[in-house]
């Protein structure tokens, strides 16, 4: 009776102890301990538990050492005991009373322990198995009874529900565990802002779970693929980056590797392959190279569509062996992953879009600034408020000022002198009308003439500004031209009529001059013939002028006929206490008519002196400038007023009191003789006439 009070009193203490939740060791302990005392010729008492390899490990027992051993490093197999595989099977309790009657249990282990008599019991709860407990003697043969044996399975009852419920404690804090794991994936992988993070997270997680960081991606977008980089996350790894690079080349330049691969993206599941020396499609050869192990695949899958696998690489010293829970909370990081991945492609395709009609964009308005800046005028283009938004690199600015210094501000801020100028009031009619306006206006800023053209857009104005001073010049010339050919015609008409009866005229006049009684009119006749002899030289530069006859030129020096005429010219100066000053420099042979260059020079000469006060200089120079020779004649007087310097080489022109305004006439008609041309510069310290000839 004391007996069956003591076993109950044991029971009831065990059902405390599961009911507090103390460890799973703990509690087991105590079970082994009142088994120990319940059968008090039982020498050793050892709990048993399932491993994921298939075998089962000691886990809580006594004596903690036996043989040297202690009970944590015994593992039992099933494929080589007998009597522990039936007890799995059976799930039922086996009593050996004499081991040496009966094969079943494993001779090692009853030779080594001495082992006379053996209980094993199963711990079990509906059906489900939990783990194994041994009970044996040491060189004493146990000799249980029925009684006994029922009541160590109680016991092993209650270790059964302590272990269902650790089991299930377990399961929750690890269903808890995963959740928040999920949790943190999913958040850290929404603040990913490219792929290349997202995977580096998810290979994190993945490690983690796995405990395997050796780790691969492989994207189906080949585009997406170029920019992802293998990684090891793991930092006690010894591969360096080249070293893995390599490793995943060529792994995945093997058949069988690439046959797994096609099939996880066929049937969009996870492959695990434990051990690769079990599967034939794979390369052995290369696995041995590398220490590789086994392979887990996943696919990354997101709305039926593949984007991809990842592969785990476990190596010879990895712990290969991956259990259900490990595997599917890994497929639910990939999972989570694909979505974020999906986005991120999706993302990065469109950046990828935009960024390519970016560079068409781009493209297009480079030819377009190109064909705008190839203009050789000036260009720009105004918005509403009469700011500038573009200018190229032909329009020519104030004060040398550039186009990033004008963008922006107002055109009459930076031509303020434009203002109320007939180019004011026509960009004006073009910004307010709407309508196109094409004119040619003078710079305000200098000599220059433009064509402008401006048409409205929706934004403003775009305006086109060409430099026609040269055109202008070249109208200027051609008017003179015209007058010169207008004189000559009438010179060939009219020049020969006229002298025949002036010659006439002179012949009566000095006849009667002779003549005793006309000596008191004599003053008076020889007046009218001084008068003829200047109406005569008045035909003769009219007819020079006019003259459209090509000059017979031959190779002179220019020098050489300046020089011979300078005696004359230095006379003609000193008798006005005017002086003469020769800046003559090397220069080439021209072709040249001696007389009619003697003339031009004379005339500019003469122009020159009768512009200065006396005591000034008057400079004749000659010199090479580029492919040109310039012969200058340059005068001090006050310079030329610019409405008369605008008429000047206009026949009949003058401002001299007894000047015949055909002088520069002659000059310019004999410079187009000599394809030469004339330019004037001056101001209020004088005067220079340019006469430059083709070398």
């Amino acid at each position: 009776m004391l007996r069956e009070q003591t076993r109950y009193s044991r029971l009831a203490n065990i059902t405390k102890i599961i009911n507090t939740k103390l460890e799973l060791s703990i509690v087991l302990e105590h079970v082994t301990r009142a088994i120990s005392e319940e059968i008090v010729q039982c020498d050793s008492v050892g709990i048993f538990l399932p491993q994921e390899d298939g075998t089962y490990k000691g886990f809580a027992g006594k004596p903690e050492i036996m043989n040297g051993e202690t009970l944590r490093t015994q593992v039992i197999d099933p494929n080589i005991d007998i009597l522990v595989r039936e007890v799995i099977e059976t799930k039922k309790t086996i009593y050996i009373p004499d081991t040496s009657k009966d094969s079943r249990p494993d001779p090692r282990s009853v030779d080594a322990f001495k082992i006379k008599s053996l209980l094993a019991l199963p711990i079990s709860y509906e059906q489900e198995l939990f783990g194994l407990v041994f009970l044996f003697d040491f060189g004493t043969p146990m000799n249980l009874t029925e009684s006994e044996i029922q009541s160590v399975e109680a016991y092993v009852n209650m270790a059964a529900v302590a272990i269902q419920n650790a089991n299930n404690l377990q399961q929750k804090e690890n269903l808890i565990a995963e959740k928040q794991l999920l949790l943190d994936v999913t958040r850290e992988l929404s603040m990913c802002s490219s792929m290349q993070d997202c995977l580096e997270k998810c290979f994190f997680y993945l490690g983690k779970v796995l405990n395997n960081y050796n780790i691969d991606v492989q994207l189906l977008d080949p585009l997406a693929n170029s920019k992802i980089r293998p990684i090891i996350l793991n930092k006690d790894r010894n591969w360096s980056d080249i070293d893995w690079i390599k490793l995943c080349n060529t792994i995945k330049n093997d058949q069988g590797y690439d046959f797994w691969i096609q099939k996880v993206i066929q049937t969009k599941k996870a492959i695990h392959i434990a051990d690769i020396f079990t599967d034939e499609k794979l390369n052995h050869d290369v696995c041995r190279k590398f220490y590789i192990k086994g392979l887990f695949i996943l696919p990354l899958v997101s709305m039926g569509q593949v984007l991809g696998v990842i592969s785990v690489i476990n190596f010879e010293e990895d712990n290969h062996h991956f259990s259900k829970s490990q595997i599917q909370l890994a497929q639910s990081i990939v999972d989570t992953t694909s979505s974020t991945l999906s986005n991120l492609l999706y993302m990065d395709q469109l950046e990828n879009m935009v960024e390519e009609r970016t560079k068409e964009l781009a493209a297009a308005n480079e030819k377009v600034t190109n064909v705008i800046e190839s203009i050789s005028d000036g260009f720009f283009a105004l918005n509403k408020e009469w700011k500038y938004i573009y200018i190229n690199q032909h329009q020519i600015l104030p004060q040398k000022k550039t186009a990033q210094e004008v963008l922006n501000k107002n055109i009459w801020e930076v031509y303020p002198k434009s203002v109320n100028t007939p180019m004011y009031k026509e960009f004006h009619r073009a910004m307010f009308e709407r309508v196109p306006v094409h004119f040619e206006a003078p710079s305000a800023y200098d000599d220059h003439w433009y064509e402008v053209v401006a048409y409205p857009f929706d934004e403003g104005i775009c305006c086109l500004l060409k430099n026609i001073t040269e055109k202008k010049k070249y109208e200027k010339e051609m008017k003179r031209l015209s007058g010169l050919d207008l004189i000559g015609q009438m010179a060939a008409g009219i020049s020969h009529e006229i002298r025949n009866p002036m010659t006439t005229v002179r012949g009566f006049l000095q006849v009667f001059s002779k003549e005793e009684k006309f000596k008191k009119y004599e003053e008076y006749l020889n007046l009218m013939i001084e008068e003829l002899d200047r109406a005569n030289s008045i035909i003769t530069e009219f007819l020079s002028m006019g003259n459209t006859r090509k000059s017979e030129l031959q190779k002179l020096d220019l020098n050489l006929i300046i020089h011979d005429i300078t005696p004359l010219l230095m006379v003609d100066a000193i008798n006005q206490n005017k002086y003469i000053q020769l800046e003559t420099k090397e220069i080439p042979e021209l072709l040249l008519n001696r007389n009619e260059i003697r003339q031009l020079i004379l005339n500019l000469y003469r122009n020159g002196l009768e512009a200065m006060e006396p005591g000034k200089v008057l400079t004749i120079a000659t010199h090479k400038e580029d492919d040109c020779v310039v012969l200058a004649v340059k005068d001090q007087g006050n310079g030329i007023k610019p409405e008369v310097l605008e008429k000047l080489g206009t026949p009949f022109f003058t401002t001299k009191e007894n000047g015949t305004g055909l002088g520069l006439g002659v000059c310019y008609g004999i410079a187009a003789r000599h394809n030469a041309k004339i330019e004037i510069q001056t101001g209020p310290e004088g005067t220079t006439f340019f006469v430059k000839f083709k070398a």
